[in-house]
């Protein structure tokens, strides 16, 4: 057999193959709309027959909820990965691993915090409302606050409504192209802040 008729594909693990077919659909489920997305069209981007993601994944719906509950939600390790100084350095490097993440998967970014791109049904709307709530957590707890704080509804409340000038803020620069990367950088570490060290110490429990 010579170098040209072999092979391309090399025999992955199955973590790595389930996670090779979730990139591949977070792509082509932000460059299309949903019903335009087939798990042939999957398939056929990720190298693998069609019944393996039924396999790892279920139906096609399943798979785009999963796609769009990762797209939305902070991990643990944004958390873990933040520097142990000031509020200010934190606060910085939040927004900055947030801007790196979201430029990573931008059209995916795109389609599942905007209405037209996922759908609005109440399956949907629910992941993106616990992503949003889990996010805040993150938030929070990168910021210093405990879990067990009694104001912690209020306080997660406040984080969202940031998150909703987050998501503003992101399709002004991606989308319009009205904001640099710089710009938007500023505007969220500076809320950020106003919002960690001004706002939230002030509220009292419900």
């Amino acid at each position: 057999m010579t170098a040209e008729s072999a092979p391309k594909w090399r025999r992955l693990e199955p973590d790595e193959r389930r996670e090779q077919i979730f990139k591949c659909a977070a792509q082509l489920f932000g460059e299309r709309p949903y019903a335009e997305v087939s798990t042939s069209d999957i398939a056929a981007r990720a190298g693998v027959a069609r019944g393996l993601i039924n396999h790892y994944f279920g139906t096609k719906r399943e798979l785009y909820l999963a796609v769009v509950k990762r797209a939305l939600t902070v991990p643990h390790v944004a958390v873990a990965q933040l520097p142990s100084g000031s509020v200010e350095e934190r606060t910085d490097a939040a927004v900055e691993w947030f801007l790196d993440m979201v430029s990573k998967q931008e059209k995916m970014w795109l389609a599942a915090i905007t209405p037209e791109g996922i759908g609005r049904d109440l399956e949907v709307e629910q992941i993106v409302d616990e992503a949003d709530r889990r996010s805040a957590d993150r938030v929070l707890e990168a910021m210093g606050f405990a879990e067990d704080d009694p104001r912690w509804e209020q306080l997660n409340a406040l984080v969202r409504a940031y998150g909703g000038m987050v998501k503003a803020a992101g399709r002004e620069w991606l989308v319009r192209g009205t904001l640099s990367r710089e710009q938007v950088h500023k505007l969220l570490s500076t809320q950020l802040l106003t919002l960690v060290t001004d706002v939230l110490p002030q509220i009292s429990p419900a």
